[in-house]
């Protein structure tokens, strides 16, 4: 398959088109105090630090990679045959982007119209979710008929595959669209109960700064607060809630500075060269967000048998 065009900024209102971006992690809760690990995979590098690489005779840190949207470079993004193909390549963190049908069941989609996945018309919003189980979610326009039995996932999907993969966890971001149609309130009331099986191994994400200011008066689950640009870090919005987790487009990131983001861990979306991955674990980062992931997997392994 030839690779993807680079994608549009996520802030925009339909997704990127795809090519790619990329535990025992506590999180701090109200009090400071640490809340139970909340992604299992202890070979997450500690913040701050490097390993050292001694046939380079330099320290190289690995960044840790995050499914995003499953691997979405060769399945339709945010399906269930995106994300288990994702976990059986041996991704152990996936991203998913969540929204409210109109009759308020959470579903995985991300984009603010059905037009590029299901060619049809309208937003996840405006229909049931009988309705939009009815669509094809092929992605038509890269795949063709590839996909046509494929359709859109419930939220309770990626609960059943984290239930089935002990060793993986999930970045759960809450779309601004549906926080728009529903409010804050009604969307955490939905969602948590059902992510409560596998509360242990989730984080809730957003844009949306006044999302996760509800959402911090809710729930401990550990929060990211999601950027186009690094800069927006320092608005005293985002600034007061203190989120665990900073995610920040690789487009929006000061040119060859460390990155620095006090107790919250880093993440980078759409990295698709590992030697990029490799330059931002140098920098301060500790994930990035890949749309290949089995592609991303493979040349991190290639790096981790060279140093040994």
């Amino acid at each position: 398959m030839s690779r993807p065009a680079r994608p549009r900024r996520k802030v925009r209102s339909q997704s990127r088109s795809l090519p790619v971006r990329g535990g025992l992690v506590a999180a701090p809760d109200r009090q400071g105090t640490a809340l139970a690990p909340y992604f299992p995979d202890a070979r997450l590098p500690p913040k701050a630090t490097v390993e050292s690489s001694p046939s380079r005779g330099r320290s190289v840190r690995l960044p840790g990679l995050v499914a995003h949207r499953g691997w979405a470079a060769k399945f339709p993004e945010n399906t269930i045959a995106a994300l288990s193909a994702a976990l059986e390549a041996g991704a152990e963190r996936l991203e998913v982007d969540v929204q409210l049908s109109s009759d308020g069941r959470p579903v995985l989609f991300h984009d603010r119209t059905l037009e590029r996945m299901c060619d049809a018309a309208g937003a996840v919003h405006q229909r049931s979710l009988a309705d939009l189980e009815a669509l094809r979610c092929a992605e038509k326009g890269r795949f063709g008929e590839q996909f046509a039995s494929e359709r859109i996932a419930r939220l309770e999907g990626l609960v059943a595959l984290l239930a089935k993969h002990p060793r993986a966890s999930a970045f759960v971001e809450i779309k601004r669209a549906s926080i728009e149609a529903f409010g804050a309130e009604r969307i955490l009331e939905t969602v948590l109960p059902l992510l409560e099986p596998v509360r242990a191994r989730v984080a809730l994400i957003s844009f949306s700064l006044p999302f996760l200011a509800a959402a911090r008066k809710r729930t401990s689950l550990p929060l990211g607060a999601v950027f186009d640009a690094w800069s927006e870090r320092a608005e005293p919005e985002a600034r007061a809630i203190e989120t665990e987790w900073v995610f920040c487009d690789v487009e929006g990131l000061p040119a060859a500075a460390p990155l620095e983001a006090g107790k919250a861990r880093i993440a980078v979306y759409e990295v698709a060269d590992p030697a990029l991955a490799v330059e931002l674990a140098a920098r301060g980062v500790d994930l990035v967000e890949t749309f290949a992931i089995g592609d991303m997997l493979a040349a991190l392994r290639g790096i981790e048998a060279k140093r040994r």
